[in-house]
């Protein structure tokens, strides 16, 4: 099965991947874990330039081939072969990102971006996709909170520091997706303690997958 999970910046996302694939380990599913941008060498590289505060004049379609890129790669390097395996994929962003920051926030033409992605995705597509949704207020204000206590300073910040409108205009676009495609976007509470958050999560997952017997190659 492949699942994603999306949101905006401070959402929790990351932290609830780590532990729905530590759950499902316990049901026999060896889940490989993974991000985007970065979930290849080359992805790093790409990911460096991508999210680096530095780069506040990158052009919004330069932006976007670059997602569409890594995307490529990790699809063929990472998901395909994962999957063709029967492994569980967990990925920490997908498309649905592209579609909400690069399509809602910067307002580049979303059919331009579905069309990208007819290339780049190979015909693959997640099976579920959870989003963590809260206020972009609320959001942003969690990311810098962890960007502080981590270090003060975070090369990667280069979309935690756009207005708050931007981030506002994302979380309307996961939201549209979401009531347009509920079969496969289930919305999360992401106010919530994480431990709520993980029990919504879990909640969500279909009981048929999770009693599945794991296809080993």
């Amino acid at each position: 099965m492949f699942i994603t999970f999306e949101g905006i910046e401070g959402s929790g996302k990351t932290t609830q991947v780590q532990r729905v694939a530590d759950y499902l380990k316990d049901y026999g599913h060896h889940s490989v874990v993974t991000r985007e941008p970065g979930g290849t060498k080359i992805g790093v590289k790409i990911r460096e330039i991508l999210l680096d505060r530095n780069h506040s004049t990158l052009d919004a379609t330069a932006e976007l081939m670059l997602y569409m890129a890594d995307r490529a790669q990790h699809v063929k390097e990472v998901i395909e072969p994962a999957l063709a395996e029967g492994k569980s994929v967990l990925c920490d962003r997908f498309l649905d990102a592209t579609v909400a920051y690069q399509g809602y926030g910067r307002g580049l033409d979303i059919l331009l971006i579905h069309a990208f992605h007819s290339i780049a995705l190979g015909g693959i597509l997640p099976d579920l996709t959870f989003l963590f949704d809260l206020p972009a207020e609320k959001g942003l204000a969690r990311a810098w909170a962890r960007i502080i206590k981590d270090s003060g300073v975070c090369d990667e910040s280069r979309f935690e520091e756009e207005a708050l409108s931007f981030h506002e205009k994302v979380r309307k676009g996961y939201l549209e997706m979401a009531k347009a495609q509920p079969a496969r976007i289930r919305i999360i509470d992401a106010t919530s303690t994480e431990d709520e958050v993980f029990r919504q999560v879990i909640g969500m997952l279909p009981e048929s997958f999770l009693n599945e017997k794991e296809k080993r190659p």
